[in-house]
């Protein structure tokens, strides 16, 4: 896992955590959940906020979100379909301590 920002304080605040289902369907779509401070609460005011998530699918960027300070939370549900078996990552970006980057979750594609 890369990560740009202060360590190891704020990690677990900025680190973005992908829930995505295990195996999926070709073609079918599925819920791909992103979490930004999952397991502490990252700040959501004018002064300190998460900008923007991405989520991406290998180098492809698939989505992603910007968020306004104090009226959206850090925590997007991204609607995805693959073709085949996929490494899905995703980006955090706080305003004032940069880019954070999720380790990675392979999603298997059955026909």
């Amino acid at each position: 896992m890369k990560v740009f920002g202060p360590e190891p304080e704020g990690k677990r605040k900025h680190t973005p955590v992908v829930e995505a289902p295990a195996k999926v369907k070709k073609g079918e779509w599925f819920d791909v959940k992103v979490v930004v401070g999952k397991d502490i609460a990252h700040p959501n005011t004018k002064e300190h906020w998460i900008a923007h998530i991405s989520l991406w699918a290998g180098d492809f960027l698939v989505a992603r979100a910007d968020l306004e300070p104090e009226k959206a939370a850090s925590e997007v549900i991204f609607k995805v379909k693959l073709e085949e078996t996929t490494t899905l990552t995703a980006h955090a970006y706080c305003n004032l301590h940069g880019l954070w980057h999720s380790e990675e979750v392979t999603v298997e594609v059955e026909e």
